[in-house]
């Protein structure tokens, strides 16, 4: 390998690249308590939901043989989701004045890798990091080997690695700007945190954009010592662009803000997104080389890094989800991308799946949880046939049906009020009621489209060889 472009920081402060606007319009949010009137809802569509339920449980345990058992695995599926009302418990981290002096006193660094992204995005994305409220100390930006897809040559971010640089020096923020081989994110990573000695590093994505106060609220878990990582919550950028990113909106909750959120209540966040997430710098710096190195049956690993710097977190103490540390990040906006993105989550994912239930205590809150997880995937799909095999069930087929719509619409509703926990700038309270009365669509969408692609993730996920870097731009700042 050769050896990396490191590129000075300028002397002075250099003005924004060409084409590109001096101060950026930063997305803003803020998490917001749930009213009366949402907590309120909330009871009320669990206690529908739970109605259902007991329909169903009445309508298939008086059907013959086997309906009592089939009753009770019905019941067992609603329990399994457990995640829902405990997540509304979850509730932002608040340190004292005194524990923000000690936490301003840390070393913070913000470690950005990049590989053929949108010059726009990637503008706003640093000036987001030099706009905190609660100044970084650091920026280590690694350019990937970043390549024109048609031309082959290196992609050009002189401008803005200048600007960028300059910026920085003039704000007192120790900068880098480094170019390396391709050779997968991790690397790209630990490129500049292995010999960092900061005491915080926080990972960011480079399609990403914190809103200004996303370092202080996510350094507030740190004021307990036990809290080893803290997941940023991830808000959609360009939520506006179609139907298909309207609709990703809505497919983020149920992890997000549900089973995520429960999990952070227990303490044990299995996976921070690596669109925003921190981590006590030891985490990270003490597993360099295993790190960048794993290799799954054989072949490496690039893909879900963001659940390994968990799981080593985890292996450290606790993990936790700070609601109000928001980042905006841009999703897919065609089919295509948005499909092959999913289906690399969801092997990574099974992966991982693998990891928890072989390196976690056979007591503890993720060993159950992942368990759980197959448990609740596993009926999804016993429970249609079994009904379909028993002639009497099949005679009741159609209440069974009505009262598993109602359960399902009536939980969807639940967890889509958790639209109205953050008030971005600029949304109207009417169009989060529009994206909230659409939840049942998403849920349709995750049933008859995810589900089966997720089986299908799971049964291939050795098929991890073309786990690499994006060819080309696939979502550019100017359609958001």
């Amino acid at each position: 390998m050769t050896a990396p472009e490191r590129d000075r920081p300028a002397t002075v402060r250099r003005p924004a690249p060409e084409g590109l606007p001096a101060t950026p319009e930063l997305p803003a949010a803020r998490c917001a308590p749930p009213g009366a009137a949402v907590l309120c809802g909330a009871l009320a569509l669990a206690g529908f939901a739970l109605w259902g339920l007991l329909h169903v449980f009445g309508a298939v345990s008086h059907t013959g043989s086997g309906g009592s058992s089939l009753a009770l695995v019905w019941l067992t599926c609603f329990l399994l989701l457990w995640w829902v009302p405990l997540a509304w418990f979850e509730h932002p981290v608040r340190a004292s004045q005194e524990q923000h002096r000690a936490l301003d006193e840390l070393t913070v660094t913000v470690q950005i890798p990049v590989y053929n992204e949108d010059p726009e995005i990637l503008w706003a994305c640093l000036c987001s990091v030099l706009a905190q409220s609660r100044p970084v100390q650091r920026v280590r930006v690694v350019d990937d080997g970043s390549r024109d897809a048609e031309t082959g040559e290196p992609v050009d971010y002189a401008q803005i690695r200048d600007a960028f640089l300059g910026r920085a020096e003039a704000a007192g923020v120790e900068a880098t700007w480094d170019r390396v081989p391709n050779r997968g994110k991790r690397f790209a990573q630990m490129h500049v945190l292995t010999e960092d000695d900061a005491d915080v590093f926080v990972t960011l994505d480079s399609d990403s954009v914190m809103d200004r106060h996303a370092v202080r609220e996510g350094m507030a878990p740190f004021a307990d010592p036990a809290v080893q990582s803290v997941a940023g919550h991830v808000l959609v950028l360009n939520d506006r662009a179609n139907l298909l990113t309207r609709m990703t909106c809505l497919l983020y909750l149920p992890f997000t803000r549900g089973l995520r959120s429960a999990q952070s209540v227990m303490r044990r966040v299995t996976i921070n997104s690596g669109t925003l997430a921190l981590y006590r710098a030891d985490v990270v710096r003490q597993n360099a080389g295993a790190y960048e190195n794993e290799h799954f049956w054989g072949r490496p690993m690039q893909m879900n890094d963001d659940s390994m710097l968990t799981f080593y977190a985890l292996l450290r103490g606790d993990t936790v989800h700070q609601p109000s540390a928001l980042v905006f990040t841009l999703v897919p906006e065609r089919f295509g991308h948005y499909f092959g993105q999913q289906l690399r989550w969801m092997r990574g994912t099974t992966v991982r799946h693998l990891w928890w239930l072989r390196y976690m205590p056979l007591g503890g809150v993720v060993f159950w949880v992942t368990v759980t997880e197959y448990l609740h995937m596993l009926l999804g799909v016993a429970v249609p046939v079994a009904i379909l095999a028993d002639p009497g069930l099949r005679e009741q087929w159609g209440d069974i049906a009505l009262a598993a719509l109602v359960v399902g619409t009536a939980i969807s509703y639940v967890m889509a009020l958790r639209i109205f926990a953050v008030q971005r700038e600029g949304e109207s309270t009417g169009y989060r009621w529009l994206l909230f009365l659409c939840a049942p669509a998403a849920t349709v969408w995750r049933m008859v489209v995810l589900r089966p692609l997720y089986l299908f993730a799971v049964l291939t996920c050795r098929r991890i060889a073309n786990w690499g870097t994006r060819e080309r731009v696939e979502v550019a700042a100017a359609r958001v």
